[in-house]
């Protein structure tokens, strides 16, 4: 019965996309990808519609008939993750160079921890700084309904965090945050051995699986919306499955991952690299 949020809101996502493309191309929303193509944007949004109706069986279900349908954990979850879903839209729809002719990157505004860092100095509130700010305001809340020490809540914290923007930095060709979620839970999957982790997510994860399909596929794009809301599963994938002794391996190497996003191109590297090159244009258009 725990997988039956994963089932239910796969299917409305399922449902659902034809239509959200649909809708975003015929209202304007679009971004150029970075072959200069124009594609649906944000297309993260399916992951919030998809799931918010499919709030409405399985709640109905779990009032009515007294079954337990979704885990424990579940509050904290959908805090997060709405919480990210909603910074990230904001991010998509409201920062400068956010229109539809910009690029995947967009344009004209800073870019990256130190643009906004610099933009808050000078007094300007950028929307890259309310998502940071904001996402550290929900990790904080989210990881207090876990019951931790304060060790390991601020522990949390920082890998949900540092996790989120990483799956950011890696959104800059299609398909590649997706591919980098599903490699990082089939390996923590194999490793606990469970799947408890990943039905306790289900109600964003399937979506969010179906709308990085669109987006390998080049028919749309994920946006921020999409991306933030990867890193966000992907954060509380590792706080659920990992020891203490495991999250502080993973808080390391997501900070590793985010210093080097700053300070150079994770695509240059990846597009260098024997292997990564390969694994990243898989499944993409020729």
């Amino acid at each position: 019965m725990h997988a039956l949020p994963f089932v239910v809101s796969l299917a409305c996502a399922a449902l659902l996309a034809p239509a959200m493309l649909r809708a975003l191309a015929a209202g304007g929303h679009t971004r150029l990808n970075y072959r200069r193509r124009a594609l649906p944007f944000p297309f993260g949004v399916l992951t919030l519609a998809a799931a918010l109706l499919a709030l409405i069986p399985l709640t109905l279900l779990q009032q009515l008939t007294s079954t337990h349908v979704f885990h424990s954990e579940m509050l904290p979850i959908a805090l997060y993750a709405l919480g990210v879903l909603a910074l990230g839209l904001l991010d998509d729809t409201l920062a400068p160079g956010a229109g539809p002719g910009s690029g995947e990157d967009g344009e004209g505004g800073p870019r990256g921890w130190r643009g906004h860092g610099a933009a808050a100095l000078r007094g300007e509130l950028s929307t890259g700084t309310l998502k940071a700010v904001g996402s550290l305001g929900l990790a904080l809340l989210a990881m207090s309904y876990l019951g931790l020490s304060n060790g390991r809540w601020l522990l949390g914290t920082g890998v949900l965090v540092l996790a989120t923007n990483a799956f950011n930095l890696l959104d800059l060709r299609p398909g590649r945050a997706t591919k980098a979620f599903v490699l990082l839970g089939a390996g923590l999957t194999i490793g606990s051995t469970g799947l408890r982790a990943l039905w306790a997510l289900g109600l964003f994860a399937a979506p969010a699986l179906v709308a990085g399909l669109y987006d390998l596929r080049e028919r749309a794009m994920l946006g921020d919306t999409g991306a933030n809301l990867l890193g966000a599963l992907a954060g509380l994938w590792l706080v659920l499955t990992l020891s203490g002794a495991g999250q502080l391996v993973a808080l390391v190497l997501l900070a590793g991952i985010t210093l080097y996003g700053e300070l150079r191109s994770i695509s240059a590297l990846i597009e260098r690299t024997p292997g990564l090159r390969q694994l990243d244009s898989l499944g993409r258009p020729t």
